[in-house]
């Protein structure tokens, strides 16, 4: 496989997974992005550590950074009371009420409602975690 191939598999690879990566680990996210910057990315380490974050334990600031970054393709368009309902969700999520997957639904439904190629793919929204293998 030439290197501009592989580089466009890690790239494909990191875009599907890095707000999975970074709703489990900050610090897992900053040392795949800077991986990637290098000249010779491999897939299976990006697969690896993506794997790894699979198995780390959930972190809800580092889960509420990523919806917050998910947020951010929405904000333009979404009504005072879809951010409202959003900000309800998760702040019940961070004290504990509800759990993540009740967060990722609602994202779901602001994403049916404001279609987004990139995010439709990412697999924090679709729980598609288990076939990153490429």
């Amino acid at each position: 496989m030439r290197h501009k191939d592989i580089r466009r598999e890690c790239e494909e690879l990191w875009a599907k997974n890095k707000y999975y990566v970074l709703s489990k680990s900050h610090k897992a996210y900053l040392e795949i992005r800077a991986y990637l910057r290098e000249k010779e990315p491999d897939v299976l380490w990006v697969n690896k550590k993506i794997q790894e974050a699979r198995d780390m334990k959930e972190s809800k600031k580092d889960f509420s950074n990523a919806v917050l970054h998910i947020w951010g393709y929405f904000k333009k368009e979404t009504s005072i009371m879809e951010k409202q309902t959003l900000f309800d969700i998760l702040n019940e999520y961070m004290e504990g009420k509800n759990n993540s997957e009740v967060v990722i639904e609602y994202l779901n439904t602001l994403l049916k409602k404001y279609p987004n190629e990139y995010l439709e793919k990412s697999t924090l929204l679709t729980g598609e975690q288990d076939e990153t293998m490429a």
